[in-house]
C-alpha cells in the first residue's frame, strides 16, 4: 500500500517490453532493402507502418526482431522520401511510423522528431524539451536514443555530446558525420553544436 492508502502499482521496462512484443506478435511484418549513400538500409514495417530502418553494420542490427517477408513494392513511399533526403529535396519525412519500445523510449523518439533538419541537440538539450531533468535524465535519454530503430526518419543523428562531440551511434561515427554534413550543407551553422 502507499502512504495515500492506494495500491501501488508499478510497471518495470521489461513488463512494458513484453507487452509490446505480444501486440507485435498478431501484426504484419514485411521489410525491404533500399540502396542509399551509406550502403543498403534495411527497412522494417509493422502492418504497413514503418518500424525500423536499419543501416549497414548497425550494432543493434541482431536485436532488431525479425523482419518478416520481403515486400519490396511495399516500401515506395519510404525509398523515394530516403531518396528525396539524400538528393537534398526533402528535409521532414511524412511516413506513418510504428515506435517499438517502452513507454520512455517512445517518448525520447517523439522529441527527436521534434528536432529541425540541419540542427543539434545535446542529450541534455533533448531531456529538458521533453520535460524531463537535464541533469538527472542526460544518460537515460542517451541510452533510449542509442535503442532508436528507425535512423534517419527518427533523427537519432542530430543528438550530441553537450561538449559538441559526436558521440555514439549504433552504425557508426563515420555515417554520423556524413548524416550531420549533409544536413548543414549550404544552411547556416549557428544552431550546430560542434
Amino acid at each position: 500500500m502507499s502512504v495515500g492508502g492506494g495500491m501501488m502499482t508499478s510497471m518495470t521496462v521489461q513488463d512494458d517490453t513484453t507487452q509490446e512484443l505480444e501486440r507485435l506478435a498478431e501484426v504484419r511484418v514485411t521489410h525491404t532493402v533500399v540502396p542509399s549513400p551509406l550502403g543498403p538500409i534495411t527497412a522494417v514495417a509493422h502492418d504497413g507502418r514503418l518500424s525500423a530502418l536499419l543501416l549497414p553494420d548497425s550494432k543493434y542490427e541482431a536485436v532488431q526482431g525479425p523482419f518478416g517477408e520481403r515486400a519490396d513494392d511495399e516500401f515506395d513511399q519510404v525509398q523515394t522520401q530516403l531518396d528525396e533526403y539524400f538528393a537534398g529535396t526533402r528535409t521532414v519525412f511524412d511516413l506513418p511510423l510504428h515506435l517499438v519500445g517502452t513507454t520512455f523510449q517512445r517518448r525520447v523518439w517523439e522529441g527527436l522528431l521534434r528536432i529541425p533538419f540541419g540542427q543539434t541537440r545535446s542529450y541534455g538539450d533533448l531531456a529538458a524539451e521533453i520535460g524531463l531533468d537535464p541533469r538527472t535524465s542526460s544518460r537515460a535519454v542517451g541510452a533510449a536514443n542509442g535503442r532508436n530503430r528507425i535512423a534517419i526518419v527518427v533523427p537519432c543523428h542530430r543528438v550530441i555530446g553537450a561538449n559538441g562531440a559526436l558521440t555514439g551511434f549504433a552504425a557508426g561515427l563515420d555515417r554520423k558525420r556524413f548524416l550531420l554534413g549533409h544536413e548543414a550543407k549550404d544552411r547556416p551553422r549557428e544552431h550546430l553544436l560542434f
